[in-house]
């Protein structure tokens, strides 16, 4: 007897694709240590100057993942034109920290998580410019509320405020930062061309230590290394294994995963993760006037999150 014959179509196969639910937990935790960022920050900034904070969190993320990527990987260099797109890379993660950290010292860890969370929409709009990835009109709504969301909880719901655009000085430095942050994610996508993921991340890292060496260079001597604490180098070694080392090899991954939008979306919870935070930490004090801005960044994440990608 003659067995029955199967026509399996590839293109179904290919719709309906493993899921992609333990790459969306990668990045509820890594939106965690992104937002653990601000509050720690807060504690030390005032501490070193924000370029060399930055100088030995970066090189201690570069000394912690070397290691690894050489015993994975062996000592091999890359090709000088990957070299030249990793620098390129680097610059605008080096921007926002360096922004991040200045910010702090004038405005609050719960204002930069707010103002973090227009990032998504930003990085919609260089991921059109770079990738050409469109976005559809659920994608659009998501974007809107979240930066609603975002403005509401940064002016805590003041609309006279908001209508004043009463931002301090930390504030449009932050924003700065964020721009720069915006662009990083489409970069990603770009400029990776199949070498694994944490061999992109450890050179980003690595290139970005160099461009604050350069940076810092200048003040280096000035500072009196001996009244640095112990919690300062324990806070910026939190920084660089969590939020620097950790965060850039998950970010990228994702990236490349589900898209720079989405993953960009889940910025739109740092708010709620900082004030949770910053509550537990004694640094501030719970507002209900929060709760519509809270609601409106859950909303928009959700949006985003269930919206199909549209390619050119």
């Amino acid at each position: 007897m003659r067995e029955p014959t199967i026509n399996i179509n590839p293109a179904t196969i290919r719709r309906s694709g493993p899921s992609q639910w333990w790459v969306h937990g990668l990045m509820m935790i890594t939106t965690f240590f992104v937002a653990s960022s601000f509050p720690v920050g807060k504690l030390i900034a005032d501490s070193l100057p924000a370029d060399v904070m930055m100088l030995i969190r970066f090189l201690m993320a570069a000394g912690l993942f070397a290691p690894f990527i050489f015993f994975r990987h062996g000592l091999q260099l890359p090709k000088l034109k990957k070299l030249v797109r990793y620098a390129l890379l680097s610059i605008p993660l080096v921007t926002f920290f360096w922004c991040m950290f200045e910010a702090l010292k004038q405005t609050s860890a719960i204002n930069t998580g707010a103002l973090f969370t227009t990032v998504p929409a930003m990085t919609a709009i260089f991921a059109l410019i770079v990738n050409g990835e469109r976005s559809s009109t659920r994608k659009v709504i998501g974007l809107l509320l979240g930066t609603l969301g975002a403005a509401w909880i940064v002016f805590k719901g003041d609309i006279t405020a908001a209508m004043a655009l009463d931002l301090n000085q930390g504030d449009w430095i932050f924003l700065f930062g964020a721009i720069s942050l915006s662009l990083y994610n489409p970069l990603v996508k770009r400029i990776h061309s199949g070498e694994p993921t944490e061999v992109m991340t450890f050179w980003v890292i690595l290139f970005g230590a160099l461009w604050l060496l350069l940076l810092a260079l200048p003040g280096l001597s000035e500072i009196h290394w001996q009244n640095v604490s112990f919690e300062i180098y324990g806070g910026l070694l939190y920084l660089a294994l969590f939020t620097t080392l950790m965060s850039f090899f998950l970010l990228q991954f994702g990236t490349l995963k589900i898209g720079p939008t989405k993953v960009a979306a889940y910025g739109f919870l740092n708010p709620v993760f900082v004030l949770i935070l910053a509550l537990l930490l004694g640094m501030s004090e719970f507002n209900a006037a929060l709760f519509p801005g809270i609601i409106l960044v859950f909303s928009a994440m959700l949006f985003i999150q269930t919206e199909k990608t549209v390619q050119n």
